[in-house]
């Protein structure tokens, strides 16, 4: 395994039809909005928990999940954070009992680091609940984690639709009439998702490039993959990963070097044939930085056009350009 010493950063756009990327359960589960843009937001959260779903139940390499749901009795009770971290503690009983608060913690620390993946990337700010000499003990762990998202947002307006639909069950016992449904959904959005992976906090979460091979397959495959009610239809664009040669250095904002381009008004937008993505301000960042970059993979969706400077492109024939493979 080798350790990550430079800085990265991820551009990942995909869309979804007729449906809700992320809704606010503050606002009746709609779609979030930008009132003032009109634009769809996405919170950093839900692709965090895309990747780890994905993780979770496609890994082979025995990476283990810290935040996720589990039960540990017949009555169906799910495990608080504290009982998740006990999870960690050393098996041998008689050994614990031996160890003072602040070994009991290491112990959890490095346990969690060596097998949750989703701590190496993401970090997390821990509480424990610890016994010695049968007395609590509580304290906490906290790492800044490497991988960090900006919220995403689409490249467009949206505007939102309200469905009202008919259940397959009466209102009441007794009833003659069926019960009402409604929801919210986005006839299409276009997301963008901004990342960075920082080299520095890596080395305290001992983050590794294999598990960077494991978040780009998790971004693109677990996006496509989450075939939940609101969330089917969901298509990977484009995953863009820029990997520097110099340590602390990256461009920034990759996000807002991008536009989306059309003919049609907004919110008429409904497919990936519908508008160009102009990278022209994207290239012309990578230009100028070319003798910081090492090297710029990516995976784009066939449906999707690039231009620059108003002509239609392949990415494949950009210098310094390479395929990932997922």
């Amino acid at each position: 395994m080798s350790e990550i010493k430079n800085r990265s950063e991820i551009l990942f756009l995909y869309d979804i039809e007729n449906n809700n990327p992320n809704g606010d359960p503050n606002d009746e589960n709609k779609p979030r909005i930008d009132e003032e843009t009109g634009k769809n937001i996405v919170t950093d959260v839900r692709l965090k928990r895309t990747i780890r779903d994905h993780i979770k139940i496609k890994d082979e390499k025995g990476n283990d999940i810290f935040v996720r749901e589990v039960i540990y009795d017949d009555d169906g009770h799910i495990q608080d954070a504290k009982l998740r971290a006990s999870d960690y503690l050393p098996k041998d009983k008689e050994e614990l009992k031996k160890m003072s608060a602040e070994n009991q913690r290491t112990a959890i620390a490095k346990s969690i680091l060596e097998e949750c993946i989703d701590i190496r990337l993401f970090g997390a700010t821990i509480p424990l609940d610890l016994k010695v000499n049968n007395k609590n003990v509580t304290t906490s762990i906290t790492w800044t984690g490497p991988v960090q998202f900006k919220m995403g947002k689409s490249l467009h307006s949206v505007k939102i639709q309200h469905i009202k639909g008919t259940g397959a069950f009466a209102s009441k016992q007794g009833s003659t009439k069926k019960t009402f449904r409604e929801e919210n959904i986005l006839p299409y959005s276009l997301i963008g998702f901004y990342g960075v992976i920082n080299e520095n906090a890596a080395k305290h979460t001992k983050l590794q490039s294999e598990d960077i091979e494991v978040l780009k397959d998790a971004i693109w495959n677990g996006t496509k993959g989450l075939i939940s009610r609101s969330k089917v239809g969901q298509m990977p664009r484009l995953l863009l990963v820029i990997n520097y040669n110099e340590p602390n250095f990256f461009i920034g904002d990759l996000d807002n070097l991008i536009k989306l381009k059309s003919e049609m008004r907004d919110e008429q937008i409904r497919q990936p044939e519908n508008y160009q993505i102009d990278i022209s301000k994207l290239i012309s960042s990578l230009k100028k930085h070319n003798e910081k970059i090492d090297s710029i993979e990516f995976l784009a969706d066939d449906r999707m056009r690039f231009v620059v400077d108003n002509e239609q492109i392949n990415l494949e024939d950009l210098d310094k350009f390479q395929e990932i493979s997922l």
